[in-house]
């Protein structure tokens, strides 16, 4: 038999091979192939931390509820440990629990833990900029113009103080509106707080009745709402399907851009009668350094990280604390014996016709130790901003690779039984210690190291100062024949669920000392 002979006769055998072949076989070895890619891809290396085994490509995505996340992931630390491995799509993600250890990330190898995890949808939306998701030189340039102006526009001073004070004046009217009457405070306080941080970075306050500014607070409660959706947890695992499938997670882009655009048009008016001589607010003192560096080539200090800076400022100071004191109201109402407690002491310190302020606050330790058990039980931010390994390291004898993503358990620290005596009951003498105040190591809302919240005096002074006016001048009740729950809605922040409060007024007077501003 000669060789072409062989050729053809191999080549009809191939044939007749592939004419048996489906095009299903194919598929179906296509997708052996990656299922093994992805098993050998994602092996345990040796002394990585435990955790449950997931599923190929989406991890353990469906082993976990979204909607109670914190509370499933608990279950899970008390099975594997307190380095829990868990993972999304391509997020290798560790969680951290116990003080010791996030001490030890936070703080003693901070340096290996700095860096801020950027999602697909935080990459879609931030693109690395503005101060909360960016890094490096970004990172510390941004953050240290916003520490220093905060600090410039009153932080701390007498001067913001007041500013809150007056808003606090301004709230207490628009709860007096509602005369009594079961109403929903939701909006109310998120305009409130957010009229601080407008004050500092617009040089401008909002009226309640402001149509254009209530839309916008519902775009940021929107967005802050869905981004723990599963639409967008899908988006930040296939965001190359994602992007081009109809969904939420479209309305959710939609509402970031619609902030931003008002930021830009906020940014366009400051620039049409920007003087650099009388810096009015965050935007004037950002816009003269964009001048002081327009030289520089390597310099943060552009337009573009100006709005998102803005936007990080707007969103931070707005959510965070009214979510905490929606919390406080709806805590005091359920326990109307520690809301008596908290009025007798003002009554007792202050009276009814002074304003409290900050200075108040060594004369009120229960009215300081409930607002700290407020934000203990709350959580609203369970397990910190997520952190990723800059380099290969080692924690407490595991190994974690470069890009594993660090989340801090601050949940289970806040409601760790070898912490607090009764952590599941809320109860302000966790914070209280033969009648003083007591702080508490184990007490970390705000974070620790050079990534703690930037805000965080801001946000002690708003809470306490809303909050003491507010028992000051009302008693909470539920409406009658309805009855409030703890349930909570995820998102950015852990909130509760829409609730109605009777506001009802404690006295008619107000102090001569009571104004009420512009």
């Amino acid at each position: 038999m000669g060789f072409p002979v062989v050729l053809a006769t191999l080549g009809s055998l191939a044939a007749a091979l592939w004419a048996g072949f489906h095009l299903k076989h194919l598929l179906l070895g296509a997708i052996a192939f990656l299922f093994v890619a992805d098993f050998l891809k994602r092996r345990r290396r040796k002394n990585y931390p435990p955790g449950p085994w997931g599923l190929p490509f989406i991890g353990n995505f469906f082993h976990l509820d979204f909607k109670q996340i914190h509370l499933q992931l608990q279950q899970l630390v008390k099975q594997h440990g307190n380095l829990l491995s868990v993972y999304f799509g391509d997020f290798h993600s560790v969680l951290i629990t116990g003080l010791p250890l996030i001490k030890e990330v936070l703080v003693h190898q901070e340096q290996k833990f700095l860096n801020r995890l950027l999602t697909p949808t935080q990459e879609q939306i931030f693109k690395s900029n503005g101060i909360i998701t960016s890094n490096g030189q970004t990172w510390k340039e941004q953050r240290r113009f916003v520490l220093t102006t905060l600090r410039n526009f009153g932080l701390g001073k007498r001067s913001l103080e007041e500013c809150i004070q007056e808003e606090a004046c301004y709230l207490i009217e628009e709860i007096e509106k509602e005369k009594g009457q079961p109403f929903d405070p939701h909006f109310k306080i998120n305009n409130a707080v957010s009229n601080i941080i407008c004050s500092i970075t617009f040089g401008e306050r909002f009226e309640y009745q402001d149509g254009r500014f209530q839309e916008l607070l519902k775009w940021l409660d929107g967005a802050t709402c869905m981004e723990a959706s599963i639409h967008l947890h899908l988006y930040n695992i296939f965001p190359w399907i994602m992007k081009f499938l109809p969904g939420p997670h479209k309305t959710f882009f939609r509402n970031w851009e619609k902030l931003k655009l008002f930021i830009s048009h906020v940014i366009e008016e400051h620039k049409r009668d920007w003087n650099p001589a009388e810096t009015r607010d965050f935007i004037d003192a950002y816009l003269k350094e964009i001048a002081k560096n327009s030289g520089n080539a390597v310099s943060s200090f552009q337009e573009e990280n100006l709005i998102y800076s803005t936007l990080d400022l707007f969103f931070a100071g707005t959510e965070t604390t009214s979510t905490t004191l929606r919390w406080a109201l709806l805590y005091l109402a359920m326990n109307p014996e520690i809301q008596d407690k908290v009025q007798s002491e003002l009554d007792r310190m202050i009276g009814p016709s002074q304003q409290p302020s900050t200075a108040d606050r060594e004369r009120l330790p229960y009215t300081n130790a409930v607002i700290h058990e407020v934000q203990r039980m709350a959580n609203i931010i369970p397990f910190n901003l997520p952190r990723e390994v800059s380099a290969d390291t080692t924690l407490a004898g595991y190994y974690l690779p470069k890009g594993t993503v660090i989340l801090t358990n601050l949940i289970g620290l806040h409601m760790d039984p070898a912490e607090w005596a009764t952590p599941d009951t809320f109860n302000p003498e966790h914070f209280l210690e033969n009648g003083e105040f007591k702080k508490r190591e184990s007490f970390l809302p705000f974070s620790i190291g050079k990534r703690a919240c930037p805000g965080e005096q801001l946000a002690r002074s708003e809470l306490f100062i809303f909050f003491s006016s507010l028992m000051q001048k009302f008693t909470f009740r539920p409406p009658n024949n309805e009855k409030l729950s703890l349930q909570f809605r995820m998102g950015v922040t852990i909130s509760p669920v829409k609730y109605r409060l009777c506001a009802i007024p404690r006295g008619d007077a107000v102090g001569e000392g009571q104004g009420k501003g512009k």
